[in-house]
């Protein structure tokens, strides 16, 4: 098979573990590495043996000439690299959220759709084994769900920075929201009908209009309900910092924080420490007629290794041609929900879906 050409947009945290993702994989050929800072491309280049490296993406992308560009950018420059990437006829992995608008997104949708491309979205909990069977569980306990989900993180340095960078276009229940928003939908394989969210400004270090907290209510057609909680900055506790639980009449499903450290390191965002099931049937004295079951989930892989899993799938997806309508149409429908939950912080109403 003749290998893909690949650039990488952005070398950060995720786009260092896409392009040795990359460099792994037989499909692929890296042609190139993006980034605005020279340390970050020079880093990156001489860690996986010399790739070429560019300052700017147009240059990069006329240059190369790719069949695959890989966006890990600031969520701001998304739609306009996507489109340009589009246009230049290259398949798309791009970082979550899509774009900074539903409308954005969808067109984006739209003109992949219309030049045969494949796009995926970098929905890294829909390749984990552990978030996998945390999902395929909650789905045995009946209807409706209750679905408590968290992402606090207390920042300093590098971390807090890029967080103000973040947060520049979007707050973290946008940012972080789309994941665990997505998980809930695929939870419920039901249809959202409304949303209500409330949120905080603790830092005079963020715009006067944006807030470092917030916290999200979803309303689905099935009578399920579900909050998602995010929280970024070095005033933020640690105490209850990742909470996975989902509870239905038959019982329920959370993911141990066991392994879990510090809330600002990437691996711990996704890493779990088993999952505990626990069992509502009572007998007729009253007592469970099952113990608790602990799922030992330590065999996951790593965030490198999640990464890799991903590009697995991008790779596939574009060799067999498989069919991502579904999968780019949950992208977009996941961004309208957490768009609605900013609308709901900053109008103080509930937004109907």
């Amino acid at each position: 098979m003749k290998k893909l050409k690949v650039l990488v947009v952005g070398c950060g945290n995720m786009g260092t573990s896409h392009a040795r993702a990359y460099h792994q994989l037989e499909g692929f050929e890296i042609v190139g590495l993006v980034s605005r800072k020279p340390e970050s491309r020079g880093n990156l280049s001489q860690e996986l043996g010399g790739y070429p490296t560019f300052a700017d993406y147009k240059k990069a992308l006329e240059e190369t000439k790719p069949d695959v560009v890989s966006i890990n950018t600031y969520p701001d420059t998304h739609a306009a690299y996507i489109k340009a990437a589009l246009n230049a006829n290259a398949h798309v992995f791009v970082e979550k959220p899509l774009a900074l608008t539903v409308a954005d997104a969808q067109s984006l949708v739209d003109l992949a759709l219309a030049k045969n491309k494949k796009m995926v979205v970098g929905y890294i909990l829909r390749v984990h084994p552990a978030w996998a069977k945390f999902v395929e569980i909650a789905k045995t306990l009946g209807k409706p769900l209750v679905m408590r989900m968290n992402l606090n993180q207390q920042a300093s340095g590098d971390m807090w920075y890029t967080h103000k960078q973040l947060m520049n276009s979007m707050s973290p229940i946008v940012d972080c929201g789309v994941h665990y928003v997505d998980i809930m939908c695929l939870m419920t394989q039901s249809v959202p009908i409304s949303v209500s969210a409330i949120g905080a400004r603790l830092s005079d270090e963020i715009d006067a209009n944006m807030y470092n907290y917030g916290q999200l209510q979803v309303r689905f057609k099935d009578g399920s309900v579900g909050w998602y909680e995010a929280g970024w900055g070095p005033m933020m506790s640690e105490t209850a910092f990742f909470i996975k639980d989902v509870i239905g009449p038959k019982g329920s499903v959370s993911i141990s924080d066991d392994a879990k450290g510090d809330s600002d390191n990437v691996e711990d965002h996704t890493k779990t420490g088993g999952l505990l099931l626990h069992h509502a049937e009572l007998d007729n004295k009253g007592n469970f007629t099952k113990q608790d079951q602990i799922i030992n989930t330590s065999d996951e892989p790593d965030h490198d290794g999640l990464c890799l899993l991903e590009q697995e799938y991008f790779l596939k997806s574009i060799v067999e041609n498989i069919d991502l309508s579904n999968h780019l149409q949950d992208a977009v429908n996941s961004l309208r929900i957490v768009l609605a939950a900013d609308e709901s912080f900053r109008t103080g109403k509930t937004v109907e879906l």
